[in-house]
């Protein structure tokens, strides 16, 4: 029989496609160096089982740590240094605004599959993985999970977000960067639809010195629009309207403002060393992922 579910009803990751993401890993580009036992190990030199570097002893030191076999040939005193593990903490930031309850499938639920195909990624590797949805302030929270184990509990969350009210980043990424702690990545999946604008916004993930990457996601008819003639448009967010007559000079001007304003984000994103990356819900979300996001250096 014919598949008669739409791609909301239909599950967020299939069997074949997690055994493909099971080989990726999450890779931050500011933070850490490198993996060991499934952990990340930062720059920072700790007390752990791996040997790092030396230097010299000064009086207060752990007289624990000393090498007495280097005292021995050069009589002097060196304390042994060792890499310092660090978890990752990977965040995803899912505008769940009534703008991304649009487009088949929807922008939200595009926004879903690439959150769960993420999320796994960092759950197999032992990352810590927290998800927030927001709209005009952080909606809905799933606290930090790690391991293969809280994939359900991760699907779950994701199926239970519902697109409601309106968008205000600026007032959501502030709220965010207050209560986050991790360091590690963020990946915020959204479609911009703010008329308040991004740059405030973007500036609270920046001063947090997070790896940052930017996923827009339009629907095809917001990127194409087919349609002509005398129209009363409603934004289904504010109920604003506005009764425009659309003309092809008027499509051609509206296809100009929406490059230079995608043109915008990724100018200021690129300059303040986050990633930036366009796509509309018709790219195959897999795709995303494993094409884009590993060409990105986000995935691995």
């Amino acid at each position: 029989m014919p598949d008669t579910q739409t791609p909301q009803q239909q599950p967020l990751l299939d069997s074949q496609f997690l055994a493909r993401l099971e080989q990726l890993e999450l890779v931050s580009r500011k933070i850490f160096m490198g993996r060991m036992k499934g952990e990340r190990r930062s720059k920072k030199k700790g007390q752990s089982v791996e040997f790092a570097d030396y230097r010299n002893y000064v009086i207060g030191d752990d007289l624990r740590h000393l090498d007495w076999n280097l005292f021995a040939r050069l009589e002097r005193l060196f304390i042994r240094l060792f890499m310092e593990e660090e978890d990752l903490h990977f965040y995803v930031l899912i505008d769940n605004s009534l703008s991304m309850d649009f487009g088949k499938p929807t922008k939200l639920h595009f926004a879903k599959q690439v959150a769960a195909a993420l999320g796994f990624i960092g759950l197999v590797n032992m990352d810590r993985v927290v998800i927030e949805a927001f709209n005009d302030r952080l909606t809905q929270s799933l606290p930090a999970i790690r391991g293969r184990r809280s994939l359900f509990r991760l699907l779950d969350f994701l199926r239970k977000i519902e697109p409601a009210g309106p968008s205000d980043l600026k007032r959501a990424l502030r709220g965010f960067s207050l209560k986050c702690s991790g360091k590690g990545i963020v990946v915020l999946l959204s479609d911009f639809m703010d008329k308040n604008g991004y740059e405030e916004a973007l500036r609270y993930l920046v001063a947090r010195q997070l790896d940052i990457y930017v996923i827009q996601i339009l629907s095809q008819e917001e990127i194409e629009p087919e349609i002509v003639g005398d129209l009363k448009l409603v934004d289904i967010e504010d109920e604003d309207m506005a009764e425009i007559t659309v003309s092809g000079p008027l499509l051609k001007r509206y296809k100009q403002n929406l490059a230079a304003y995608r043109a915008g984000i990724h100018e200021f994103c690129t300059r303040r060393g986050a990633s930036y990356l366009f796509t509309s819900n018709q790219v195959p979300f897999d795709r995303l992922v494993m094409t884009y996001l590993r060409q990105r250096g986000l995935v691995k």
